[in-house]
């Protein structure tokens, strides 16, 4: 099972492998990584449909805003699960990330045992 994590901070990716190598090594799990929303489109678009599970996201990010994708995303590939993470837990971003029908929405410091929760029900559908 392949999910993307999209950040333009590149230590994010030794982050995420770390707290998931217990899924990584026993579940199955396969952890793409995009560092520009542009990138993230550029890989859902190789296969259609993706070959990806589900996506997470950083709202924060230069060039394309990580609410833009979600919507793009959301527009070409309405089945893909996207979740946003947000170093600001506003109102603002919480109600345009659902309303562009984000399925989850963590704020940084990611709190890794809810995102392992969502991680898992992924695994297990």
């Amino acid at each position: 099972m392949k999910i993307l994590v999209v950040d333009d901070e590149r230590d994010v990716e030794d982050l995420f492998r770390q707290k998931f190598r217990k899924e990584i090594r026993n579940e199955g799990l396969e952890l793409l990584f995009a560092y520009s929303g542009k990138e993230a489109l550029e890989i859902l678009e190789n296969n259609n449909p993706p070959l990806v599970a589900s996506v997470f996201s950083d709202i924060n990010m230069p060039g394309m805003s990580g609410l833009e994708m979600l919507g793009i995303i959301k527009n070409r590939f309405p089945q893909l699960q996207v979740s946003m993470i947000s170093a600001y837990g506003d109102s603002e971003n919480y109600q345009k990330a659902m309303s562009y029908g984000a399925k989850g929405f963590f704020t940084k410091p990611v709190d890794f045992e809810s995102l392992r929760k969502e991680i898992g029900e992924i695994l297990r559908s």
